[in-house]
C-alpha cells in the first residue's frame, strides 16, 4: 500500500484543488486546505493501481506527487 503525498501544488492551484476534491470526495474548503498545506499526505494506504491513477490525475493538473 502507498501513501499519496502532494509534494508541490505547481502553478495550476485551482485545477489541483478540483482534482483533490473529486478524487477524495471532500468539500471545496477541505480540498483547498489540503492543497495549501503541501507537502502533505492526501490519502494513505492506497493500493498500487489506485495510487498510480491518483498520481496521474494530480500530475496532469500540474501538481508534483510522491508515492511513499
Amino acid at each position: 500500500a502507498f501513501d499519496i503525498e502532494l509534494t508541490e501544488v505547481g502553478q495550476q492551484k485551482i485545477a489541483v484543488i478540483k482534482v483533490v476534491k473529486e478524487l477524495l470526495g471532500v468539500s471545496l474548503p477541505e480540498a483547498k486546505d489540503m492543497v495549501e498545506k503541501a507537502p502533505t499526505i492526501v490519502k494513505a494506504g492506497v493500493k498500487g493501481d489506485e495510487a498510480e491513477a491518483f498520481k496521474i490525475k494530480l500530475t496532469d493538473a500540474g501538481a508534483v506527487v510522491t508515492l511513499k
